[in-house]
This record gives C-alpha cells, sequence and structure tokens, in this order.
C-alpha cells in the first residue's frame, strides 16, 4: 500500500518562516509514523550520485555472480514463505569508533575514499537530526548524542545491500520484517526499484522511492530514551521480480557501554505511571539479546531488561 501523505522534511524550511511548522511536520513524523524522509538535507547530489555508481558497480563487479551462485541453492529448499532467510547481498562497514575500510580488500579506492567523504557528511545530519528531536521533545541540545555516546563515542556503521531480482517474490522476502535496535538510521535507497515497506496500524506501507533522500527511522535506544513517544517502527523489504534495490542503510548507534534509560526531563512532564516506564541498561548487553530475537516483535525485548532490572533492584 502506498500512501500519499508519508512524511517528506525539507530541511531547507528550517532556516526560515517555514521553521515552527517544519518543526511539527518532525514531530508528528516521529510520533505517529516511525519513518520519514528528508530532502535538501546538505549531503551534496554529486556525492550521492558517486555513492549510487560505485555501489552498483561493485555489486555487478564483485557481489552478482556469486550471489546467484548462493540464490540458485538457496531457492530450491524453501516451500512456503514462513522461511528465515533474506534475498540480499550485503556487506558491513565500521566508520566509529574505529573504521574498517582498510580491513575490505573487495572495495577499491575509489568506493574507499568516497564512502570516507560520505561518512562524515551523514555523521553531521545524523547529530543535527538528534538535535531538531532534542528541540521539539524539550531535552537540551546535545542531549542524546551525549546519551548514545558511552565513553568512546557513538558506533556508526553501514550496512551496503543490493537485493536482486528474485524468481519467487512469493515464497522470499528481501529483509524480514523487524525492527532496529540502535539510535538513529540514515538510509540512501534506490530511487527507480521500490521494496521498503514499514508497519503503520497494522497495515504494510511503501516508503516512496525519490531521488537523493535520506530515510531517517529510530531504533530501540530512541524509544527507550523517549519513553515510547518516538517508536522503533517495524519493516520490511519485499522483493521483486525485475530490478536490483540499492540500499546504503546507515546507524547510527549507541557505545557498546552506553547506559541507556528513559530522560528524566520527559518522565516529569509526562507524569508517566511507574509501570509505564522503559528500563534502564547497558546497550551492549540489550544488542547481544537483539542478535538472537531480531526478527521478532520489540516488546518482549523491552519486558525481558524491565524484570532485569525489577530483580538487580529487588536483590540490592
Amino acid at each position: 500500500m502506498a500512501s500519499s501523505s508519508f512524511p517528506i522534511i525539507n530541511m531547507e524550511k528550517l532556516n526560515g518562516d517555514e521553521r515552527s511548522a517544519t518543526m511539527e511536520l518532525l514531530h508528528d513524523a516521529c510520533v505517529n509514523w516511525g519513518f520519514l524522509e528528508v530532502i535538501n538535507h546538505g549531503i551534496s547530489i554529486e556525492l550521492l550520485d558517486k555513492i549510487e555508481k560505485v555501489t552498483k558497480d561493485h555489486y555487478k563487479n564483485v557481489m552478482e555472480k556469486r550471489f546467484h551462485e548462493a540464490a540458485s541453492k538457496t531457492l530450491e529448499g524453501v516451500v512456503s514463505d514462513k522461511n528465515d532467510i533474506d534475498w540480499e547481498s550485503t556487506f558491513f562497514i565500521k566508520h566509529l569508533p574505529e573504521s574498517n575500510l582498510s580491513e575490505l580488500p573487495e572495495l577499491n579506492e575509489e568506493y574507499k575514499n568516497l564512502m570516507k567523504e560520505y561518512v562524515v557528511e551523514l555523521e553531521k545530519l545524523a547529530e543535527q537530526l538528534l538535535d531538531l528531536l532534542c528541540e521539539n521533545l524539550g531535552l537540551e541540545k546535545g542531549y542524546l548524542k551525549k546519551a548514545l555516546s558511552g565513553s568512546k563515542g557513538p558506533q556508526f556503521g553501514t550496512k551496503v545491500g543490493n537485493y536482486p531480482p528474485c524468481p519467487r517474490p512469493d515464497l522470499v522476502k528481501g529483509l524480514r520484517a523487524h525492527s532496529d535496535a540502535g539510535g538513529i538510521i540514515l538510509l540512501f535507497q534506490d530511487d527507480q526499484v521500490s521494496g521498503l515497506q514499514f508497519l503503520k496500524d497494522g497495515e504494510w506501507i511503501d516508503v516512496p522511492p525519490m531521488k537523493h533522500s535520506i530515510v531517517v527511522n529510530f531504533g530501540e535506544q530512541i524509544e527507550t530514551i523517549t519513553n515510547g513517544k518516538y517508536k522503533s517502527i517495524m519493516h520490511r523489504v519485499l522483493t521483486q521480480p525485475e530490478g536490483t534495490r540499492m540500499s546504503v542503510a546507515s546507524f547510527y548507534n549507541p557505545g557498546s557501554d552506553a547506559v541507556i534509560y528513559p530522560a528524566p526531563t520527559l518522565l516529569e512532564k509526562e507524569k508517566v505511571d511507574e509501570s509505564q516506564v522503559y528500563p534502564k541498561f547497558v546497550f551492549g548487553e540489550y544488542f547481544k539479546y537483539y542478535e538472537t530475537t531480531k526478527f521478532q516483535e520489540k516488546e518482549p525485548r523491552i519486558e525481558a531488561f524491565k524484570a532485569l532490572q525489577k530483580n538487580a533492584v529487588a536483590a540490592a
């Protein structure tokens, strides 16, 4: 299902008379949608075009043959769409606290240099967006960045994905439904081939492909810090019979030793009942549990950490 009112935030409008209306639109997108697209975000179109070209070239030259060899075997054993495989070709790049680009020999120097340039711009955008969220929530500037930092700063990485055409889109998802574990996610996606959907009010809604936009959604740590006000939303990627969808998804996540808990200012302001308060935990511990339960509903994860916190308090 497509939605004509999918939230699109023009970030240029934050600098003039339309600032307050744009901030309201952003807040509504965070509260009621959990997904949005930003345009005029400050990352140059030329840079995005280059990232798209090198990503598609790399898939074609390095990964496509390998994917198809494995994929033909993958489909043989699949009899229903309740399987545990994803029809995607991916690799991961770590940026912060330390880059692993030098350990990725299959990436050529042009790709590595462009990715370094892109990540600097993306980090600025992530932190700008976090501060806009702070403003809308009534938190001091820099609160969310600090909350996600831990002792070594945030963890920042990119999952580069390609979703090739699939002969049986009825049997295999490109990526199974899940919500993200971390902080804020910034996605540069294909503007020709669709497939990304998120769950809203029980319906799957398409994230419209749009040239040079960045799709934004939030992880379970932002949901925890905002005590459920800004939610981490279930999403998935459908396979298509034609066209390869490109996805460059960057995750601005807490440091592994960051202690995550609801912002006290928000709890005071909203006068939240104690039973409705999200738990406090160390992100690294949460993420370990998330890795084993990624494709399940997030609520039991949050409840499990609430129970752990309760038991720790009782034992103290």
